[in-house]
């Protein structure tokens, strides 16, 4: 192969891909098939853009995440012998088992019995058809046995949205008790989506391998008004089943750099969290991010105890990954006001990232604040809109299409699929900051430094025994080196 050589500023030892991301819809919230296929097509387009080790039949993952298909689900479930109720009123999740029968079979047990003790009803199960002939060696050797099951809600008088939170609290609390309690399980049970609204498929596949590999997803009753689709490019973690994306509320294309910190704040707060919605259920759900899991694994796992504790979607992605706001002269000033208030509350998730967001309802996308990832749009006269980041994956013809554009750095696209229209960011963002006198809040409560009393005076000071309390306290002579010499000195940052 012709090595590259360098051109100008351009160094070839730079180069490196990411993940690929985007998503399809019909803004007008019609169901159909195509948009499932045409989503497949998208992903198939992306293949560049996922990872596979030294075989290339083994991928760093891909998947897709589409409505519920109501009517497919309906046909296959009687087959089984089980009738579905009306849609909205069963949940189905997607499960990933451990293939040894017994540990498999212990696992549903324990599912069977959280899901009576979450006072829902048990319709039943379904395998989940797969081919997996086209896998690698390294993908087969921890495929899992995928399944369906089906859960009826009984409270059908109460709000969806408190059936949605009843599925999301039992798929975390089973997933601790089996992880904990079932030997031999060694993490392989895992709910891939578990919701009323959306189902997740996915795994460790590469892009072209997803429509062969899920029969499931050529089936014509196999129908949806939204796709999100993903192709992993694994960066932080080893490639494996659980890991690929979509996942149940976010794809993900990028990196979380502060990482580290998100999670130990979020683990920090636990024991000062409270909520009316969630009630005693809430330490059910603790750890609140799931140990062992990728930055977008984290990130999802932030965004859904947000969302399920009663915010909106939009609500989450803008506290999660805010608009650069400080010392904006342009921003208006309930819309700082928002995002100052929220700082107080959760700090950025931050890197260079574009994420695809949905919740069944509200489908969009939002790009970090500096606008490092890639995020193009395009709006079709049939009332699709397709995201992705890249262009030229799906085969749109000129005279079809309406207007398209880029996502620009820190802004939202966001698509009602109820209300049938595509939300301007601008409107998302009043709506968010009007929602609360979040100015007058910060007026009342917020301390900042210059409202500190003065410092009390220094008495005394003994350079004798300066050393050995710098030593006793954990300094050492880099820190007074490369942090604390350059701040004391010059007023600048520390270099270590």
């Amino acid at each position: 192969m012709k090595e590259i050589s360098n051109a100008g500023l351009y160094d070839p030892s730079f180069e490196k891909d990411s993940c690929g991301v985007g998503f399809v819809a019909n803004i007008k919230g019609r169901k159909s098939h195509q948009i499932v296929s045409d989503a497949l097509t998208m992903l198939e387009r992306m293949a560049h853009r996922g990872a596979c080790g030294c075989e290339p039949n083994t991928g760093d993952g891909a998947g897709i995440l589409i409505q519920i298909p109501h009517e497919f689900f309906n046909s296959e479930c009687s087959k089984l012998g089980f009738k579905l109720p009306a849609l909205g009123q069963y949940g189905v999740g997607l499960v990933f088992f451990p293939r040894d029968p017994k540990v498999r079979e212990e696992c549903r047990t324990v599912l069977n019995r959280q899901i009576k003790k979450m006072k829902m009803s048990l319709l039943g199960y379904r395998l989940v058809p797969t081919h997996h002939s086209d896998l690698g060696e390294t993908a087969l050797s921890s495929e899992p046995i995928m399944e369906q099951v089906f859960i009826k809600r009984l409270d059908s008088g109460t709000d969806p949205e408190d059936f949605e939170r009843k599925l999301f609290i039992l798929r975390k609390y089973s997933t601790h008790i089996i992880t904990e309690s079932v030997k031999g399980v060694d993490n392989q049970f895992y709910f891939s989506s578990l919701s009323y609204k959306t189902i997740s498929y996915k795994g460790m596949l590469t892009s072209l391998q997803m429509r062969p590999y899920f029969p499931d997803l050529e089936h014509e009753e196999v129908v949806s008004a939204l796709a999100v689709i993903h192709s992993r490019f694994s960066t932080n973690t080893f490639p494996s089943w659980q890991l690929a994306h979509p996942y149940r509320y976010i794809a993900h294309n990028g990196e979380i750099n502060t990482l580290k910190g998100n999670v130990n704040w979020m683990n920090a707060r636990q024991s000062m969290l409270k909520s009316e919605l969630f009630g005693d259920d809430l330490q059910k759900v603790y750890p609140t991010i799931a140990p062992g899991g990728s930055d977008s694994a984290s990130f999802d796992n932030a965004v859904e105890l947000l969302f399920q504790a009663g915010r909106s979607l939009p609500h989450v992605m803008a506290m999660l990954i805010p608009e650069a706001w400080a010392g904006n002269p342009h921003m208006k000033a309930e819309k700082r006001a928002f995002y100052e208030y929220h700082a107080s509350l959760m700090e950025p998730w931050d890197g260079p990232a574009a994420v695809a967001f949905t919740d069944g309802k509200w489908l969009g996308a939002t790009l970090d604040r500096n606008g490092l990832r890639p995020a193009r749009y395009m709006v079709t006269t049939s009332n699709e809109l397709i995201l992705a980041s890249e262009t030229g994956v799906l085969p749109i013809k000129p005279e079809e299409v309406q207007y398209k554009g880029r996502l620009q750095p820190g802004r939202m696209l966001l698509v009602n699929l109820e209300e049938h229209r595509i939300v301007p960011d601008e409107e998302i963002k009043h709506m968010l900051a009007s929602r609360q006198p979040y100015g007058e809040w910060l007026k009342e409560n917020q301390l900042t430094l210059e409202q500190l009393p003065p410092p009390p005076r220094v008495y005394g000071f003994d350079p004798a025994t300066v050393l050995t309390r710098q030593r006793a306290f954990g300094y050492s002579d880099e820190d007074l080196k490369m942090i604390l010499a350059p701040m004391a000195t010059n007023g600048e940052e520390p270099v270590g």
